[in-house]
């Protein structure tokens, strides 16, 4: 019996990583003592943009096994 890891969508996996980032933005920017409302919405921007970018650029590239 092989095991393999679990299948998750290339948007799921942007999703998890943005909120990652985007949190610990988030919290980064309010520990040094930046105001709430700053911080939150620099937060959901540095996640917008990391969802896009390992949206689009984060996918695997499986090499052609047709031969």
């Amino acid at each position: 019996m092989h095991l393999r890891p679990p299948s998750f969508s290339q948007g799921f996996v942007s999703f998890v990583w943005a909120l990652l980032v985007g949190g610990f933005v988030w919290i980064g920017l309010m520990a040094v003592g930046v105001g709430a409302g700053t911080a939150f919405l620099l937060g959901v921007t540095v996640g917008g943009l990391v969802f896009f970018y390992v949206r689009l650029f984060g996918g695997d590239e499986f090499p052609d096994r047709r031969r």
